[in-house]
C-alpha cells in the first residue's frame, strides 16, 4: 500500500512539474488559478499585457459574447467571464489542451458559459462561425510567427470576423514588431498599444 501511494503522489508530482499555472487578474474570479500544459507552443500572454487589454476595453466586455479564436491556455476567455461576458466561445486546434480549458472552466464553476471548440482557427472562422446577434469581444492572439507566415490568412481571418460581427462589437488583435497593422481593414480606425514586445490593436464595429 505505501509503494502505491508513494507511485500515485510521484505521478501527481510529474503531472505538476509539467503544467503551468496563470491567475485570473479581475473581475468575480479573480485570484484564481487556471492550468495550462507548459507546452511551448501554447505562449501565455504576460499577465501585464492581459491587464493592460481589460483595461483597455474596461466595462464594454459586460454582457457580450467573448470569442477567443487561438485560446492557447484559454485565459482571455476565461478573464472575460469574469469581467462580465455574457459567455465564452474558445477555439483550440490542440485537442488535449482544448480538454484542459474545459476542465479549468469546470473548476472555476463557469463551465456553463464557455464553450470549447477543438478545431482549426482558420476553418472554424470561415466554414463553422455562427452567425451572431449580440455583439461581442473578439480576441486574435495566436502565435506570433503566424504574422509572418500566414500573414494574408491573418488578415483575411480579421476582416472575416468583422464582417460577421454586430454594431458595438470589439475586435482586440495581439501581433508583435513584425507585423504592419496597417494591412488590417479600415487601418486607420484601430487604436494602437505597444506593451513590448507585444503590440494590440483595438476597434470598435460602428453601425453600417
Amino acid at each position: 500500500m505505501a509503494r502505491r501511494s508513494s507511485h500515485r503522489t510521484t505521478k501527481q508530482t510529474d503531472r505538476a512539474a509539467r503544467l503551468g499555472t496563470l491567475r485570473i487578474i479581475g473581475g468575480e474570479l479573480r485570484g484564481r488559478r487556471i492550468e495550462y500544459s507548459g507546452d511551448p507552443r501554447t505562449r501565455p500572454m504576460k499577465d501585464r499585457v492581459r491587464e493592460a487589454i481589460f483595461n483597455l476595453i474596461g466595462p464594454r466586455i459586460v454582457g457580450k459574447h467573448a470569442l477567443d479564436l487561438f485560446a492557447g491556455t484559454g485565459a482571455l476567455g476565461l478573464e472575460a467571464v469574469s469581467r462580465g461576458a455574457s459567455r465564452a466561445t474558445l477555439i483550440e486546434r490542440h485537442f488535449p489542451t482544448a480538454e484542459l480549458i474545459r476542465r479549468n472552466a469546470a473548476s472555476l464553476g463557469i463551465a456553463e458559459r464557455c464553450e470549447v471548440v477543438a478545431s482549426d482557427t482558420f476553418f472554424w472562422v470561415s466554414k463553422r462561425m455562427p452567425p451572431l446577434a449580440d455583439p461581442l469581444v473578439a480576441f486574435v492572439s495566436p502565435p506570433y510567427d503566424f504574422y509572418v507566415d500566414r500573414r494574408e490568412e491573418m488578415v483575411s481571418l480579421v476582416q472575416q470576423v468583422l464582417d460577421r460581427a454586430t454594431s458595438g462589437s470589439l475586435i482586440v488583435v495581439e501581433a508583435d514588431e513584425r507585423f504592419d497593422f496597417a494591412l488590417l481593414p479600415q487601418p486607420e480606425r484601430w487604436d494602437i498599444r505597444v506593451y513590448s514586445p507585444a503590440i494590440v490593436g483595438l476597434l470598435e464595429v460602428l453601425a453600417a
